[in-house]
């Protein structure tokens, strides 16, 4: 199990993480339409993978702010449904997996990034440390209900809610909910992190209504 973060050196001698600033052009949509945006990101890596070490704020239609706030786009990063979050028109049918989901999709991810698979989280969680993997991927604050975990992986996983029935947000400071590229019939599959009063690990899979948005972790091809 190993884990390090890209960083520089600048002359002076300050050791710095590193902010990775890509153009996030969008592959087109299904739908025809193309969106672009531009992110700056910091990465971690773990094991054999390379993860985004905070959640993407990349803002492109469809996507908000926890309570519209640009604060929380800040500090949790933009939410975004799953369609959004795999460059999919909402007729998607995916009964006939058309358009396909690919091993490595892309989605709104920047070039060469995807957006994790089922097998993808697992690997992180194995690679971190199976039942404790939760504490030890979320930040060392923010968590309430005594959720805090150590961060020893330098993942920074950050409890940013969600937005669900009717456009109403709950749950920041109690969940992390991450989407993946996978799917159960019409419902979008996604990584969770809770906190919880008697312990910290908190680790959860779920299938929900792919209108709700969710955060988004990338991770390099």
């Amino acid at each position: 199990m190993s884990k390090t973060v890209s960083k520089f050196i600048l002359t002076a001698g300050l050791v710095l993480a590193m902010a990775l600033t890509f153009s996030c052009s969008l592959a087109k949509d299904d739908d025809g339409s193309v969106s672009t945006c531009s992110a700056e990101f910091r990465t971690v890596t773990i094991g054999t993978q390379i993860w985004m070490a905070e959640n993407l704020n990349c803002d492109v239609k469809g996507s908000r702010c926890y309570n519209d706030d640009p604060a929380n786009c800040a500090k949790y990063g933009r939410l975004y449904d799953w369609s959004t979050t795999m460059a999919f028109s909402s007729n998607r049918n995916p009964l006939y997996n058309d358009p396909p989901i690919k091993t490595k999709h892309r989605g709104i991810c920047p070039s060469g990034w995807h957006i994790p698979r089922y097998e993808d989280w697992m690997e992180l969680i194995t690679t971190v440390g199976g039942e404790d993997a939760g504490a030890k991927l979320k930040t060392t604050s923010d968590w309430i209900a005594g959720g805090n975990g150590t961060d020893e992986f330098d993942f920074s996983a950050l409890p940013g809610g969600g937005s669900y029935w009717g456009g109403s947000f709950e749950n920041v400071g109690l969940y992390g909910n991450w989407w993946s590229a996978h799917e159960d019939g019409g419902y979008g599959g996604y990584f969770q992190l809770k906190s919880d009063e008697e312990s910290t690990g908190g680790i959860d899979w779920h299938y929900d209504s792919k209108s709700y948005l969710f955060s988004v972790r990338c991770l390099q091809d």
